[in-house]
């Protein structure tokens, strides 16, 4: 195999995830390479890599323009690629991969894509390892290539400069921020309103951090959220509105990267930044969406500095009596039934083994 392909246009997580395959292909085939095509927003947790060799980027505008998309079908062809390894299994996918020919294509079964594919896996629902759906679904797509991998229990890696780390601490330095205190940065919004914990709700873990410990927070969100910042900084308590230093912000992802790779925690939604701090080794604490499958997105879940909370956590005879559409379409009210104080024990012994351990 000289040339691979692997397909994964979605969101953060998806992507952080899915370079799984491309370090296990180098590990197994050295001598391969390795091309990733993603959306173009997520190149930032890519970037740098060296399990990949290309990074192709899926752009906006293949979406809405079909003679865009159609060159970008021959520039794929005429790449010659040996395998193709399609973890999206969508329509744009699919066709990448029919125009690519390459002698072996894999995917997932679904309904239109058994004309496409060469080997074809169904989803699993059951996680057998401490690795999550997420990652044994991806693992799958790599056994018609090898059939034992040499490093199983592999997890995603962001890889940043030292020059982007400093750039992060002399952020810190400018704002006169005091690096004795331990630094945790807050996830305050989901990718969307039903993936985001209320904000009366997280004022209050807030207020649980800092009742117990002398801390910096800092805020993850983007200036068109900062209404909803200011939403949050006004529902909680004096003390922690002078832990928070909402004013500290990152213009871009990678530098939001390097900021998050020298805090001491993160604590919030679950989404593309509780897997960027995994990938970056920072322990973390997830609030799970009550429509979310939990058991496909806690990943690494036997490491201790990897956990996370769902409603079903609390409420599971509850929850488990409503199927997954009906939970997101009332998601937000199922949101209200899921009260911090369930879970104030859990976090606070967290932040005790996995922050403040030394002291």
């Amino acid at each position: 195999m000289k040339k691979i392909l692997v397909i994964q246009q979605k969101m953060i997580g998806d992507v952080l995830a899915s370079t799984l395959i491309c370090q296990h292909l180098k590990i197994h085939f050295p001598e391969s390479e390795v091309h990733f095509i993603i959306n173009e927003h997520t190149r930032a947790v890519v970037d740098g890599n060296p399990s990949i060799d290309k990074i192709v980027l899926f752009k906006h505008k293949f979406k809405k323009e079909k003679s865009q998309f159609y060159r970008f079908l021959k520039e794929i062809k005429n790449e010659r690629y040996d395998v193709v390894i399609d973890v999206y299994c969508k329509l744009e996918s699919n066709l990448i991969s029919y125009f690519s020919q390459a002698a072996i294509k894999i995917s997932y079964k679904k309904w239109y894509s058994k004309f496409i594919y060469d080997h074809l896996f169904s989803y699993s629902q059951n996680p057998d390892t401490k690795l999550g759906l997420a990652i044994e679904n991806r693992l799958l797509l790599l056994s018609p290539l090898t059939s034992n991998l040499k490093k199983p229990e592999l997890a995603p890696k962001i890889f940043l400069t030292n020059e982007e780390i400093k750039a992060a601490e002399k952020l810190l330095k400018e704002h006169k921020i005091d690096t004795s205190k331990k630094v945790f940065m807050i996830g305050i919004l989901g990718s969307s309103p039903i993936k985001s914990y209320p904000l009366e709700y997280l004022a209050k873990v807030i207020d649980y951090l800092t009742e117990a410990y002398e801390i910096t927070l800092l805020f993850n969100y983007i200036p068109s959220q900062k209404s909803n910042v200011l939403e949050l900084l006004n529902l909680c308590s004096t003390k922690s509105k002078k832990a928070i230093k909402e004013h500290i912000f990152c213009p871009s992802l990678r530098e939001f990267l390097g900021l998050l790779s020298i805090c001491d925690a993160y604590i919030g939604n679950e989404g593309g930044a509780t897997n960027m701090s995994k990938a970056l080794d920072i322990p973390n604490f997830s609030i799970f969406s009550p429509w979310i499958n939990k058991k496909a997105w806690l990943t690494y879940n036997q490491n201790t500095t990897n956990r996370a909370v769902h409603l079903g956590d609390y409420l599971e005879n509850d929850i488990n009596l409503i199927p997954k559409k009906e939970r997101k379409k009332n998601s937000l009210e199922l949101y209200q039934r899921f009260k911090p104080e369930y879970f104030k024990e859990e976090l606070l012994n967290f932040v005790k083994s996995e922050v403040f351990s030394n002291q």
